[in-house]
């Protein structure tokens, strides 16, 4: 049975003004619409000109939903986020969503407060602070409201993700890059005349200049208007040709919007075309020589890319833009046409005989930039998004279409398991519960026994004292499956668990496998391998500059991880090159009181701190991050990840290293050439320093990190170990031997 994807659309936009709001709504319906989504797009206000909703409704798949021709609301007036919030409401209890996309912080807010949607939410965020600076507490907390009731949260940069995640910690794991969207354009490109004479030099027409979008002080549109005068009295003739009609009120500008209008209307050089649809502003702009995004410098810190600036590229306008590090990131810091003043602008063009040249040069530069903004690449991404949060069931689970399997997971700590319970959950043929023991060894017997004669299937994850209560307790036909660490081999309880219960015990890797079945005396064909999972899509990320010279190591805590191996391979490698560094993302020995409490702990970090703070060679390189799920962002700065432990279950550090294309570098613990290619230990921490410094003077670092992103992307990435859960809950097979290691062959 097939199950078409229904979607509900609400940007907080008005649709009868060209903006990039107005865009980005045609964006995500046309990407929905191509991906097979059923969507309906509520409008914010009554419909004054169809110029934006036309298009919306000649998309197959897409229908709009005019909520006041369709008396769903009878105030005349655009739409609150209160009263938009209910209407999508009312819209869900007749369509059930799969999922309901929303945009703006204010809307976003209210929708995250609505029990109903929770969870099935997908916003886009604007109208938020860019910098730490003006984050206060109230706007933290709208911010982690709605983090905490969002499936996803799409970012329209990685420089904005960055900063959610960090800022808000509720919000790691949950971020996704949506990008502008650059739609192809229904007309042929024109050819434009040349600009000056290729034999003299001498201008032959006027120069082009093109801005769409709204007019606001910080955009500069006022400045705009002043150009072509400007630039005349340099010697270069020069019209502007400005699309778009919102003109923004600005309050602590007594004037400004009648300025502009003025401005627009009568100023020499200036054609002002209103506001036209989205098409035409495309076919406006490609007849341009030059396009102008260039705004106030305290713009420079946003985080919000322009679709205008993609729009221009993609019709092969150069664009006149600020250089600010996200610009310099999709153009190069040698684009030529970045700019701050208006003295920047006439200096720039003030040489006739080298506009064409520079505008060339500049165009084809830009043009290349924009390969992922095209509405090819957005429907690409969407088909990822939606298969990640909205799997489908396999055929094992086909009887269960109908009537789902009953699945409850009992733990004291899901903080392994999350990615893999949101996966069950999204799947139609699963109905799945929790059993949340408040600690390793406490819970409500009552409140487990109600659950208990509900489930089909029960997950013990950590074969702790739940397993051994379930066992117990398990019903006739019920399914008893547990995940099995490493700690619980040292641990009194396994003895009381009646492993006949029992239908599968899951290890994480092959030598923790083969030890359960070797200390506990349970039947090998009971015991099965699946890894723990990677989400490469949330690592991948691109790196900071200077990140092959950082180590990095994820959790030093207890000693057994063995931190000061990592330093003295630092010392190591800094004897020889000073550009190295080590960051630790961990929380530290006495965070926890389990671990500080014994003495050989803190004699160990004592002499760890002392080393760091007596040692020249690693005196100030070692630089601690704190504990956080922001760990994707962290790894941007991040080259190498070490694992220099005494003992693993499995070690995920390293696997999150690859996925985000750093190289990790392992100390043979047992069983770590079960989980990763030998390639990548060393036999000492000499030996692991040295093979960091052939790597890095070879200049091979990024190709090395190819090859182990390629290895984690083959081994163990999220959707195989998800199939893999599913499968499990249905089947006795076992999804990978105890013997087989998880790496591939290259």
């Amino acid at each position: 049975m097939t199950h078409t994807r229904q979607a509900l659309v609400y940007g907080d936009v008005n649709l009868n003004i060209l903006d990039g709001s107005a865009i980005w709504v045609q964006s995500m319906c046309e990407a929905l619409s191509r991906v097979g989504v059923d969507t309906r797009v509520l409008l914010k206000a009554p419909i004054e000109t169809d110029r934006l909703v036309a298009p919306l409704r000649e998309l197959p798949r897409v229908s709009v939903i005019d909520p006041f021709r369709l008396r769903l609301t009878d105030e005349p007036t655009p739409l609150s986020p209160a009263l938009a919030v209910d209407i999508l409401s009312r819209l869900d209890k007749e369509l059930s969503a799969d999922l309901i996309v929303v945009r703006g912080l204010r809307l976003a807010t209210t929708a995250a407060r609505t029990p109903s949607l929770s969870g099935r939410l997908w916003t886009y965020l604007t109208d938020m602070p860019h910098n730490v600076a003006d984050l206060n507490d109230e706007i933290v907390e709208r911010l982690t409201e709605v983090a905490a009731a969002s499936r996803l949260l799409l970012c329209q940069t990685e420089e904005l993700r960055s900063f959610l995640e960090s800022a808000i910690p509720m919000a790691a794991g949950r971020c996704v890059l949506w990008s502008p969207v650059v739609p192809a354009p229904s007309f042929t490109l024109p050819d434009r005349s040349p600009l000056v004479d290729a034999t003299t030099g001498a201008q032959l027409r006027p120069l082009q200049l093109s801005y769409t979008g709204k007019y606001a002080a910080d955009w500069n549109t006022l400045e705009m208007t002043r150009l072509p005068a400007m630039l005349d009295a340099v010697g270069i003739s020069a019209e502007l040709h400005m699309v778009g009609d919102k003109i923004h009120d600005e309050p602590n500008l007594p004037g400004w919007s009648e300025e502009m209008h003025t401005a627009l209307d009568s100023t020499p050089g200036v054609v002002w075309h209103g506001g036209v649809s989205r098409q035409e502003a495309m076919r406006l702009s490609a007849n341009a020589d030059l396009g102008l995004s260039w705004r106030a410098t305290n713009m420079d810190a946003s985080l919000e890319l322009s679709t205008k600036v993609l729009e221009f590229a993609s019709l092969g306008v150069p664009v006149l833009v600020n250089r600010t590090p996200m610009h310099e990131a999709l153009f190069g810091a040698d684009y030529p046409l970045f700019v701050t003043t208006e003295a920047d602008i006439t200096g720039l063009l003030s040489d006739a005989s080298a506009l064409p040249e520079l505008l060339a040069k500049a165009a084809q530069q830009a043009r290349d930039a924009i390969a992922d903004y095209t509405m090819d690449a957005a429907v690409e991404r969407m088909a990822g998004m939606l298969n990640r949060t909205l799997a489908t069931s396999p055929t094992s689970h086909d009887e269960h279409l109908t009537h789902p399997l009953k699945v409850l997971i009992v733990s004291h700590d899901l903080k392994f398991f999350t990615r893999i319970q949101e996966h069950l959950a999204g799947l139609a043929s699963v109905n799945l519960r929790v059993d949340a023991w408040p600690a390793l060894a406490q819970h409500d017997e009552a409140t487990s026994r109600a659950l208990n004669d509900w489930a089909d299937v029960v997950i013990c994850e950590w074969a702790g004292p739940n397993l051994v209560w379930y066992s117990k307790n398990k019903r006739p036909g019920q399914r008893l499956i547990t995940r099995l660490h490493r700690f619980e081999l040292s641990a009194g309880w396994l003895a009381d668990v009646d492993i006949d219960a029992v239908d599968q015990v899951i290890c994480v890797s092959p030598h923790y496998a083969q030890l359960t079945a070797e200390q506990t005396g349970w039947p090998k064909e009971r015991i099965v391998v699946i890894p723990n999972w990677v989400d490469i899509e949330q690592f991948e990320r691109p790196k900071l500059p200077g990140a092959a010279f950082t180590l990095g190591m994820i959790g030093i805590s207890p000693i057994r991880k063995r931190p000061d191996l990592g330093v003295e391979v630092l010392s190591q490698l800094r004897r020889r090159d000073s550009r190295f560094t080590l960051a630790v993302k961990s929380k530290m020995p006495w965070d926890y009181w389990w671990i500080w409490r014994k003495p050989e702990e803190r004699i160990d970090t004592e002499r760890l701190m002392s080393r760091l703070r007596d040692d020249a060679t690693v005196r100030g390189a070692v630089s601690f991050d704190g504990f956080g799920g922001d760990v994707a962002v962290w790894l941007r700065r991040v080259g190498w990840v070490l694992s220099t432990s005494e003992d693993e279950s499995f070690h995920l550090a390293p696997a999150e290293g690859m996925a985000s294309r750093a190289v990790p570098a392992l100390l043979p613990w047992p069983g770590a050439d079960t989980i990763y290619d030998p390639r990548w230990i060393s036999a000492t921490a000499e030996e692991m320093a040295e093979t960091i410094l052939d790597v890095v003077r070879s200049g091979s670092w990024q190709e090395t990190a190819d090859i182990a992103h390629a290895q984690v992307r083959r081994s163990f990435p999220l959707p195989q170990v998800c199939d893999e859960w599913a499968e499990i809950l249905r089947t006795d097979a076992d999804p990978r031997s105890a013997h087989t290691p998880l790496y591939p062959n290259d």
